[in-house]
């Protein structure tokens, strides 16, 4: 078993890191040997440092756009509402309160503003979808008018500078004039 002195002077390559993970040096621990200067332990070696408490890494997904998390936190509101309403009309209904009929009554109501609440997420999603995003599908609209639009623009280059290189030649290459 070993104490807190020897974990702290074992070898960094023995600790398990994830790979990104950044190492910094902190405040001293509560306790240090040095009372926090110089850097150094008792014994005269430099002190290790320790991994930041919070290590930013990059996002996998992009994060939802502001009307899909806007309508997901007002569903998400709604449902537990909806949960504490049924909870608290099933202990009702136990303890034979008159309480009981109404919170079943609005139990029922509240489950239907749910599952609208969960509905609008999605439409609301599909919306966003549509007109903003392209669906990473072969088959996505926007993506294939985007690549008609920059065909065009492509041809469009070419032709004027076509143009302009029969104009600077004075107008050699043309088969008659006007």
């Amino acid at each position: 078993m070993t104490g807190t002195a020897e974990r702290r002077e074992a070898p960094k390559e023995s600790v398990a890191v994830r790979p990104g993970a950044r190492w910094e040096r902190t405040a001293p621990e509560h306790g240090a040997a040095d009372g926090g200067r110089g850097g150094r332990t008792a014994g005269g070696g430099p002190r290790q440092s320790h991994r930041a408490l919070w290590v930013e890494e990059p996002a996998r997904r992009h994060p939802l756009p502001d009307p899909v998390r806007a309508a997901a936190v007002r569903a998400v509101l709604v449902i537990a509402v909806t949960l504490i309403q049924a909870m608290v009309a099933f202990l009702c209904t136990l303890a034979g309160s008159w309480l009981a009929f109404p919170m079943v009554i609005s139990g029922v109501a509240s489950t239907v503003v749910a599952t609208w609440a969960a509905v609008d997420v999605w439409v609301t999603r599909q919306v966003w979808n549509q007109r903003y995003g392209v669906v990473s599908e072969p088959s996505s609209t926007a993506r294939a008018l985007r690549r008609e639009r920059r065909a065009r623009r492509r041809e469009e280059r070419t032709a004027e500078r076509e143009q302009e290189r029969i104009r600077r030649r004075g107008g050699a290459g043309q088969l008659s004039h006007p």
